[in-house]
């Protein structure tokens, strides 16, 4: 039996959380400073878990070990098996040739690349976090963009910027879900409150993906667009969760702000759209040649996709089209329909962790729910993805020898990708399970009436950690809520602050990294895409701190009362 100290190291909360952080210290100094590739730094970083695990917090070490292999098991399903169904799906598209004509559709709204990274990035991945989550967006979109054109480190770069506007309220709102679940507080105000929060940063979002896209430039010609786009993104988000309903937030945004784009580009047209693709056509020339002189200026006709000029009949269009419009079916249906969605649920398999269910207790001295393993074989977005795949490959009339090797070649691409979230979800369970991430967010929260400017950066560290808000939530939305009645704040604030938190802190985490660098083909240079978004994240997540901050102070008015 196993229960965890607050503060093992001599009763100290400061010293037992300096001492708790080094496993982040690690992944984020051997990412971001060494550059080691993401496999090394996620298992450096789960080594250093496990020595402070049992050696500052005592836990036994065969517990330490059990921990890391539910982690790892975690890792592998349902999150990888997410990511490799993804890619998989969209590769069926590629070697069927359908996903020129899917190309050549998107060219028709606009073959500015600037309006495609929003449309696509930003609209079309927000509808797939909002029906799947777990990496399949950023998986998806990151392929898409580098098949029309942009860079893989500029792909990269902006489909995971783009994935934080909808992350709250992803795969129907279970991270909402789940904080109401744990703390006894109705969802539904949890996510009235985050529809506070989070359209703010919706609203600027597009121009951020403007900007890495084309620069200033880019900003300065597409600035209409972007803010259109992202008002009615953000106005769509506050009115469906505080009005509508929490769970359809983000199908409503996403579709808003897509209709947003397409009818305003029916009226105005952005001009410079032939030099950021000429300028993307000279950037690939430099990647694909590994030069940065100006002799690779030239040659930015021949790394850019040539855009022929074929009669898409509706025919084309439709079959174009159909693998994402069947993801949304079928998502939508698995979601949204009761006797489905009961169906589905029914199927999921609890499996007690061998050696480790019914021995970890919670620093409160109840029973840790996480050593139960959750094996949803049937309703993971992964099988359904898989389902979505198989339909691809025989609408497509792929033979079965086609679709097969398609998989096994991406399986065999995603190994290491597949080591990196394994360790990393190993590390994030030995931190939850022997206490290291219940002491920092105690140390944090022990701030009082200052903890309402730090409450978001405990959302951020758990999401960065695990790589999914949900799980932020379910290590922190309890002690939030604790916090918040200590220190004479509204805890239903500082819940959704967690939340909100962890919107954007899901771009640097190691997991999503991976599947990003996966997806774009830059497998082990995780480390380079850190050092590009890790800014964009602690802006925005300043930017947070400061607006909760007012929100519990002098804008308590713009929070909903129950």
């Amino acid at each position: 039996m196993y229960t965890p100290e607050l503060a093992p190291l001599a009763g100290s909360l400061l010293w037992s959380s300096l001492v708790a952080l080094l496993p982040l210290v690690t992944i984020f100094v051997t990412l971001g400073v060494l550059r080691w590739k993401a496999h090394w730094a996620g298992l450096a970083a789960l080594a250093v878990a496990m020595l402070v695990a049992a050696l500052a917090y005592g836990m036994p070490v065969g517990l330490v070990g059990l921990s890391a292999t539910e982690g790892l098991a975690f890792g592998l399903f349902p999150i990888m098996w997410i990511v490799l169904n993804a890619i998989w799906l969209y590769e069926l598209t590629v070697r069927s040739g359908r996903f020129e004509d899917l190309r050549r559709v998107i060219d028709r709204i606009s073959d500015d690349p600037r309006v495609q990274a929003i449309i696509i990035a930003f609209c079309f991945g927000g509808l797939l976090e909002a029906l799947a989550g777990f990496g399949a967006p950023v998986a998806i979109t990151g392929v898409m963009l580098m098949a029309i054109g942009f860079t893989a480190m500029r792909a990269a770069t902006v489909v995971l910027i783009a994935n934080t506007a909808p992350v709250a309220f992803g795969a129907i709102a279970i991270p909402i879900i789940t904080a109401g679940n744990l703390t006894g507080i109705p969802y539904e105000h949890i996510g009235a409150i985050i529809g506070h929060q989070t359209p703010f940063l919706a609203a600027i979002v597009p121009l951020f993906l403007v900007f890495l896209v084309d620069g200033k430039r880019g900003v300065k010609q597409l600035w209409p667009l972007a803010l259109v786009v992202g008002v009615v993104f953000g106005i769509s988000q506050f009115v469906s969760s505080n009005v509508i309903s929490v769970e359809l937030t983000d199908i409503i945004a996403s579709l808003a702000g897509l209709a947003a784009a397409v009818i305003m580009l029916q009226f105005w047209k952005p001009v410079g759209g032939q030099d950021a693709l000429e300028n993307m056509g000279r950037e690939r020339a430099r990647e694909s040649t590994g030069t940065t002189d100006s002799s690779a200026q030239d040659a930015g006709a021949v790394a850019t996709p040539p855009r022929t000029a074929v009669r898409l009949t509706s025919g084309r269009v439709f079959m174009a089209l159909f693998p994402y419009l069947l993801v949304i079916v079928i998502f939508s249906a698995s979601k949204l329909v009761p006797v489905l969605s009961s169906f589905l649920a029914a199927t999921d398999v609890k499996v007690p962790w061998p050696g480790l269910d019914g021995k970890v207790f919670t620093a409160e001295g109840e029973l840790a729910g996480s050593t139960v393993y959750s094996f949803q074989w049937l309703s993971s977005p992964g099988t359904l993805l898989l389902i979505t795949g198989i339909v691809v490959a025989i609408v497509y009339r792929m033979s079965l020898r086609d679709a097969a090797s398609v998989y096994l070649t991406q399986l065999v691409k995603l190994r290491y990708s597949i080591l990196t979230v394994a360790a990393v979800l190993a590390l994030a369970y030995v931190m939850n399970l022997s206490g290291q991430t219940i002491t920092i967010g105690t140390w944090i929260a022990g701030t009082g009436a200052a903890f309402a400017f730090l409450s978001p950066i405990l959302g951020w560290l758990g999401t960065a950690v695990t790589g999914s808000d949900t799980s932020a939530n379910a290590l922190f939305a309890t002690l939030q809520q604790t916090a918040g009645e200590e220190a004479g704040l509204n805890p239903a604030l500082l819940v959704a602050a967690n939340t909100s938190g962890g919107v954007v802190g899901k771009m640097i985490s190691p997991q999503n990294l991976t599947i990003a660098a996966t997806a774009v083909g830059l497998l082990g240079q995780e480390s380079a895409i850190f050092r590009k978004v890790i800014w964009w994240s602690l802006g925005m997540l300043a930017a947070l701190c400061l607006l909760v901050g007012l929100q519990s102070t002098v804008l308590s008015w713009m929070i909903p009362t129950l």
